[in-house]
């Protein structure tokens, strides 16, 4: 397939990474927003913050997760892709997460969401709407640091996907 054709495909495409709860740490903000500056040269590319839900600490964990998991759902479009960034998903390399995106950039997908949920998961209504779940790996990342790894992973993958000298073999 022609490259150009490939990179107007790739151009039409949004991605969006929901996140529940700010970004604390000055030096990790920093960092999240040098990749996010980095990556609106490849794409479309938003990150949307979900407030912590008031008064969490009185609520049980099935209550918080269902309340985030509506809070969620609002920002979700029928049409839009959905992944959860779960411990329970699908692990990739960078490589193959570089393919795994550019094909559902190439089959048309307008807009891919990623979320990146509360410290407890998902509630059981944002698991079925999800198209897929994703490992980020075996360990576990606090949330802060998690959004800063994968802003930087999908960083990666359009400069794997460009043939640019970012990522080594």
């Amino acid at each position: 397939m022609d490259v150009n054709f490939i990179c107007l495909i790739i151009v039409s495409v949004k991605i969006l990474l929901l996140t529940i709860g700010n970004t604390d740490k000055k030096y990790m903000k920093e960092g999240i927003d040098d990749y996010v500056k980095r990556l609106t040269f490849y794409l479309p590319f938003e990150m949307k913050v979900i407030p912590d839900i008031k008064n969490r600490s009185s609520l049980s964990t099935e209550l918080q997760k269902e309340k985030e998991g509506q809070l969620i759902l609002n920002q979700v479009s029928s049409g839009d892709f959905l992944i959860l960034l779960d411990e329970h998903g699908t692990e990739f390399s960078s490589v193959e997460f570089s393919r795994w995106i550019e094909k559902k950039m190439i089959a048309g997908t307008r807009q891919i969401v990623f979320v990146i949920g509360g410290p407890y998961g998902f509630s059981n209504t944002v698991y079925q709407r999800s198209d897929i779940k994703i490992s980020m790996s075996k360990m576990t990342f606090s949330h802060q640091m998690a959004r800063m790894i994968f802003v930087e992973q999908i960083y990666r993958a359009m400069t794997i996907i460009k043939n640019e000298p970012y990522h080594h073999e």
